[in-house]
């Protein structure tokens, strides 16, 4: 078998308390990822089936589906800054000599997580506003701002990510995108 199927997909390369806190938020990403996709897609089957067998639909579909929606989107941004798999505009990046790349990732890589941080600290405030309006989801009766916790949460988890890898690089001899991927293109990009 092949050394990377019996990795653990959550096993973290940093050492220490850096290790449990990137594997703890490996393991929160897949669990939010997969029960999002999982719950959107039955709940529009049985939508479907309702719709068309029963003649009766779902009431609560729309609203339901939106709130997976960016469930889905804000832990997916953490999930795909731990992948590696962010745009990357490089011109200036990839003309600069392997020690200099390293310095300059680390710096993207921490001013990156204090963007995401920051976003995190203003969806906070924007969720209080919502909260303090009283307005609910007119079918299932929720609380508006509840379909947003997601938002700091996904911001949260991603400038933890963000940090890990900056401290990845720091630490590594190597360069690394995220605490996973080292650095290259399609070809040459490998995950530890």
């Amino acid at each position: 078998m092949d050394e990377t199927t019996d990795k653990n997909p959550h096993e973290s390369s940093l050492p220490g308390i850096l290790g449990v806190v990137d594997s703890t938020i490996s393991r929160v990403e897949s669990v939010l990822l997969a029960s999002g996709v999982l719950l959107m897609a039955v709940n529009t089957i049985a939508n479907v089936v309702g719709r068309y067998v029963f003649q009766y639909s779902l009431f609560f579909s729309e609203e339901l589906n939106r709130i997976l929606i960016i469930l889905i989107t804000f832990a997916g941004i953490s999930y795909a800054a731990r992948q590696g798999r962010h745009i990357r505009m490089s011109a200036i990046y990839d003309a600069l000599p392997p020690p200099a790349r390293k310095g300059f990732m680390v710096l993207i890589a921490a001013v990156t997580a204090l963007c995401m941080f920051a976003l995190c600290y203003f969806s906070i405030g924007y969720i209080t506003k919502v909260a303090t309006s009283g307005r609910v989801l007119p079918a299932l009766q929720v609380p508006v701002y509840w379909i947003f916790l997601w938002v700091p949460v996904g911001f949260f988890m991603t400038g933890l990510q963000y940090s890990l890898t900056a401290i990845k690089n720091i630490v590594s001899k190597d360069i690394y995108l995220s605490t996973r991927v080292l650095e290259g293109y399609d070809n040459d990009e490998q995950e530890i």
